[in-house]
């Protein structure tokens, strides 16, 4: 399959990218993947990158965003963390992909299980761990406020929390960066959150 070109990429709007991210996920779980000659992909793309989307995933090794969404080279951005948490790097990361290289869409994508959730839901501390899970607590503190259901082993409550973080996450993004938010504001950009569930393969993405 070709690649994207500057041309293909500034005829794209917010809209179209998102579209083309649930057909790849549809494809993904219908086992449909497009065929892809990877190898001309780098030749094609060895001259510059012209990606549609930046997404803000986990790093969990089910959630690999390239996959679930069907995507080839030099189609996305794709920014990995455990949590999906953002910080001052990963906001240049994302402003670089949407100012610089005009990607059209910030995706910031959880998924259920998450381990990063329960351990900051558990209160582990361990080494540098730590510090990334403290940037976890708003969302359980959160989702503790408004639940009674606060077991650590429940699943819901460990969901209910990534989706809270999901949300937060793209609260911080538009708080703290003018350059999103102005892009946002002017159409050139849209910002969505999603869950990937890691026992049927599905995105659900967030009503805007």
């Amino acid at each position: 399959m070709w690649t994207h070109t500057k041309e293909s990429q500034e005829c794209m709007t917010p809209a179209m990218a998102l579209e083309y991210l649930k057909e790849g996920n549809v494809r993904f779980l219908q086992s449909l993947k497009i065929s892809r000659n990877l190898l001309k992909q780098v030749n094609l793309t060895s001259e510059g990158q012209f990606p549609f989307a930046a997404i803000l995933s986990c790093i969990d090794s089910r959630t690999s965003a390239e996959l679930i969404f069907d995507q080839g080279l030099g189609d996305i951005f794709s920014i990995r963390i455990a949590g999906n948490i953002l910080n001052e790097d990963i906001l240049g990361s994302i402003e670089y992909a949407c100012q610089i290289a005009r990607s059209k869409l910030v995706v910031v994508l959880g998924h259920t299980k998450c381990g990063a959730i329960t351990s900051a839901c558990s209160d582990i501390k361990m080494g540098h761990f730590t510090g990334l899970l403290n940037k976890l607590k708003p969302a359980i503190d959160l989702e503790k406020g408004s639940h009674m259901d606060q077991d650590t082993e429940n699943l819901s409550f460990i969901n209910r929390v990534s989706i809270r973080n999901v949300q937060l996450t793209l609260d911080q993004i538009r708080l703290k960066s003018t350059i999103l938010t102005s892009l946002e504001k002017q159409g050139e950009i849209s910002l969505i959150g999603g869950m990937y569930n890691v026992e049927t393969g599905e995105v659900v993405f967030f009503e805007q």
